[in-house]
């Protein structure tokens, strides 16, 4: 076998990107929250970008701190005609002051805010922190016990392996080797019991069984205190052997097996839906964010058609700052200095456009989304029409991956409430008089037919999609089966009633 160096020419195209373009598309795919915690991040990365809270009832005034940057990234930083002694006395402080710093620190210049406190910093101070978490909470109640040190050492263990939903899903044994000599089944076996006695009840549970019957206990309405439980009463009965069961709605076969009455067991499956099968997640913060609408669509009298206004929530209005312009005006200016400095104009010059062009495209796209779907805005969400991102690609002139990227994670404020902008984007079917319905519209007339129907002889899957023909709509009964799972509606046993 022989290996040859050979010389080619080939002929290719090929796509690069540049970081600027790659930077906006990133910024256009952002949903209004995560483009507030881009933002800040940037206000705390980048020294040169300064901020204003937007006011719409205060008149901003000229914005000749941010001008438009040029096709290089570059434009001339001039000093303003009128700038007296005092403007050139305090940027030769400020040069004194950072002369030294990036020799000593490596780090930025974060020049002072000459009047009032400093923007940045009030933000960070103002930011919310997560919350207490579920072992926070516990660790502090269980440093309040009154537990030798042993013990307490095995309780702090536990709390540690709890999940957020207050669940010990690791085997007690696993514990053993926290203390020394690692400890026995009974000296674990106290120490959760403790731990439980500590949260929330529930807290602490191995099972879905365990964290309902530890419920049950703390319920004084049995009479016997926390820790008592009657084990012949109905509802632990069906806790501890006919949870799957209630799953199933399967009553006349828990009636039998209980020696009970179906209203009977219906009464008492009512209570144990009471309980909660996650007690932690009550206090673990909450991580789920908000909803938050990027655009608003509402009618405009004035106009005679809808408005589209794309909202700002709580990002702040970014511009450069003028110390930092000033400071490339300094001759004697250190050469490390002034690219370091030059760097972060450009790049907040780059932020503060790409955040410009995703509102005008969001602009387009949402106003090219409502001309499409006018039935919805006038009649309802029923009236949602079959739609192709390709179709308002050539609406307004964007390349279909932009469209897909524009509306991506984000929602808009409807006058029929808020919905995600992708989902105005769906296929759909025809009609047996010809009308073309979306996929979304069907979903609404499955939901018809099952709350009309009688829920003590609930309709199959089949039987619903019968239904829905007789209304002109051909669906299989498998789509009526993936659309009713998609929606949460439970199949036809778990509907039926007793």
């Amino acid at each position: 076998m022989r290996f040859d160096a050979t010389l080619q020419q080939r002929l290719e195209q090929r796509m690069v990107l540049a970081p600027r373009m790659i930077q906006a598309m990133e910024i256009l795919q952002l949903p209004l929250a995560a483009l507030q915690e881009r933002i800040d991040q940037e206000l705390v990365e980048n020294p040169v970008i300064e901020m204003r809270q937007s006011n719409p009832d205060e008149n901003p005034g000229p914005v000749a701190e941010t001008p438009a940057a040029d096709a290089e990234g570059e434009q001339d930083l001039v000093v303003k005609d009128d700038g007296g002694p005092d403007d050139f006395q305090r940027l030769s402080n400020l040069v004194d002051r950072w002369e030294n710093y990036f020799e000593e620190t490596g780090g930025r210049p974060r020049p002072p805010a000459a009047d009032g406190p400093d923007p940045k910093i009030e933000a960070m101070q103002n930011t919310p922190d997560d919350g207490q978490t579920l072992q926070e909470y516990l660790l502090e109640a269980w440093r309040l016990e009154d537990a030798d040190p042993r013990l307490r050492a095995l309780g702090e263990a536990v709390i540690r392996r709890l999940d957020d939903n207050g669940y010990l899903r690791a085997p007690l044994e696993d514990l053993a080797g926290e203390v020394e000599p690692p400890a026995a089944t009974d000296e674990l076996e106290d120490a959760l019991r403790r731990v439980q006695a500590v949260g929330p009840a529930g807290v602490g549970a191995r099972d879905l069984t365990e964290c309902l019957l530890l419920q049950l206990a703390a319920d004084p309405s049995y009479g016997g205190g926390p820790g008592w439980l009657p084990g012949e009463a109905l509802e632990v009965r069906i806790i501890r052997h006919h949870l799957r069961d209630v799953e199933a709605n399967r009553y006349p076969l828990m009636a039998k097996a209980l020696d009970a009455t179906i209203e009977e067991v219906k009464r008492a499956v009512a209570r144990i839906r009471r309980l909660n099968p996650k007690p932690g997640a009550a206090i673990s913060p909450q991580r789920t964010p908000p909803i938050v609408p990027d655009v608003r669509i509402r009618w405009d009298e004035e106009a005679g058609d809808y408005a589209v206004t794309i909202e700002g929530g709580d990002t702040p209005e970014l511009y450069i700052s003028n110390a930092y312009r000033r400071m490339l005006k300094q001759r004697d200016l250190e050469e490390k200095t002034r690219r370091f400095v030059t760097k972060n104009i450009r790049s907040a010059r780059w932020l503060m456009d790409a955040i410009q062009q995703r509102r005008d495209t969001l602009q387009r796209v949402t106003e090219s989304i409502v001309r499409f779907q006018r039935p919805f805005f006038d009649d309802g969400p029923e009236h949602v029409q079959p739609l192709k991102m390709q179709q308002v690609a050539d609406d307004v002139g964007l390349h279909v991956g932009t469209i897909s990227r524009a509306v991506a994670d984000k929602y808009a404020d409807t006058p029929w409430g808020v919905r995600a902008l992708r989902d105005f984007f769906t296929g759909g079917t025809e009609t047996a008089g010809g009308e073309e319905m979306s996929w979304d519209r069907v979903r609404v007339h499955l939901k018809r037919v099952v709350d009309g129907e009688d829920k003590r002889k609930p309709l199959s899957d089949e039987a619903i999609a019968r239904r829905l023909r007789e209304q002109g709509i051909d669906v299989a009964r498998r789509t009526v089966a993936k659309y009713r799972e998609e929606m949460g509606i439970p199949s036809s046993r778990r509907r039926r009633e007793y």
